[in-house]
């Protein structure tokens, strides 16, 4: 986010602290730090005039924000009226009965207008829990200058090899261009997430079907030391502490060849106000290594009225007016059709003007080929692509996270790490009963 853009948001939040002051009702929102939320925030002042309904904002890193949503929902804590979740929390959650049913929402919202990949992903037993603010898959950026200047031509469909091959061609050292810039960064859905989407197209999982866990298999050495040697050769200093915010950062700076992350990005990417390499990223699916499974995820980040909450009827009010087709008709009219908030809804992608925007096609076809109930190339018993659905996960991909990381760090080799893992896992599956 640029200066003049983070100036803005301030500007808007602080209007809307004197409008929530002067409201009937005031709801508290819990989300995370990335650009679309942070752009929502500065839009909230239109809600407030159109509801009385105030607005206030607790907007934190993705990493704290899980602990925090995930403490307060599971403790009865009370301390948000919304709450910023995904595809993991949302049917574990909605089957917990710790989520209000998004069953009554009003026929002007068209719930059927959602794409079934984002539905179905926050939905238990056919009832939607959260409602998608935006949806995701993975994909590659890349800057198309330097990979003509490497002789290069990227593939709509690359494979790990070849990126592998793009990305030391890319680098250059001495005017702090890395070939590649991905997520190091600790934490579940951080760095985990990412190198357990890359495992699947290494042929990786998990768990086998008798929910033993598999990091003492050859394909997660494979996919590790694949990694570790990539990021080495052509990745930036200290990558092990780099997550999403850090790398749009550095792609922005034009410090990055290529860029594996989430294809919500594209839009941050793309805008000169904000990116200095503009004029010149292309895109492509995520790498595979020829099994038969790209290296894509599937999320949407979406809001949810936690159970007991006093004020439901305004927090519903509030997850409507986000998540509509009116929100994304006001994003577009003040800051273009790139800048909405993509991967939710069939209309925006059925959207003429949409269709101009030069990566709304390679979106789509990364969420339609992101398929959570058959992600890796070896059969599973969980349902999930960046992670498995099942409660214990969250707490066992993050120390699993932690251990990776140390390897990027030089702190540990590959193998201790994955022994390592291994033995936490079996651990607290056991101790869970699996």
């Amino acid at each position: 986010m640029s200066i003049r853009t983070a100036l803005g948001a301030a500007s808007a939040l602080a209007v809307l602290a004197g409008t929530a002051a002067f409201a009937d009702t005031t709801i508290t929102i819990a989300t995370v730090n990335n650009g679309d939320m942070i752009r929502m925030q500065g839009y909230t002042d239109n809600f407030t005039e159109q509801t009385g309904i105030g607005v206030e904002w607790v907007t934190l890193e993705e990493n704290v924000l899980r602990q925090r949503v995930t403490t307060d929902i599971t403790t009865k804590g009370g301390q948000f009226d919304i709450m910023t979740i995904g595809m993991y929390e949302t049917p574990i959650w909605g089957a917990n009965g710790w989520l209000v049913p998004l069953d009554d929402l009003s026929a002007e919202y068209d719930v059927d207008d959602l794409l079934p990949a984002m539905a179905g992903g926050l939905s238990h037993e056919g009832t939607l829990y959260a409602a998608p603010f935006y949806g995701e898959s993975s994909m590659i950026m890349y800057r198309t200058d330097l990979m003509e200047k490497a002789g290069l031509e990227m593939p709509d469909a690359p494979t790990w090899e070849f990126v592998r091959e793009a990305a030391a061609a890319m680098t250059d050292r001495d005017n702090e261009i890395n070939g590649i810039c991905l997520r190091g960064k600790a934490g579940w859905g951080e760095g985990g997430a990412f190198i357990t989407a890359m495992s699947n197209s290494f042929g990786a999982r998990w768990f086998d079907e008798n929910w033993t866990p598999q990091f003492d298999t050859q394909p997660w050495k494979d996919t590790l030391e694949f990694f570790v040697g990539m990021m080495n050769e052509s990745g930036p200093t200290g990558y092990a502490t780099n997550g999403f915010n850090e790398n749009l950062n550095l792609f922005q700076q034009g410090k990055c060849g290529m860029w594996i992350d989430a294809t919500v990005a594209a839009s941050f990417v793309t805008n000169p106000d904000d990116s200095t390499v503009a004029d010149s990223v292309g895109f492509a699916l995520a790498p595979d290594t020829g099994l038969g499974k790209r290296s894509n995820w599937l999320w949407a980040w979406a809001l949810a009225v936690p159970a007991g909450t006093q004020k439901e009827a305004e927090a519903k009010q509030f997850i409507e007016w986000a998540t509509s087709k009116d929100y994304i008709e006001l994003v577009a009219a003040n800051e273009g059709w790139a800048n909405v908030p993509p991967g939710a809804r069939k209309s925006l992608y059925e959207n003429p003007e949409y269709q101009k925007v030069p990566f709304a096609q390679k979106t789509l076809d990364s969420i339609l080929s992101a398929d959570p109930n058959d992600s890796t190339v070896e059969p599973t018993p969980y349902v999930g692509i960046q992670f498995a659905a099942i409660p214990e996960f969250a707490g066992i991909a993050t120390q699993v996270s932690q251990e990776f990381s140390a390897v990027y760090a030089g702190q540990q080799t590959v193998d201790e790490a994955l022994a390592k893992a291994q033995a936490i896992t079996t651990e607290e599956m056991e101790a869970a009963g699996y």
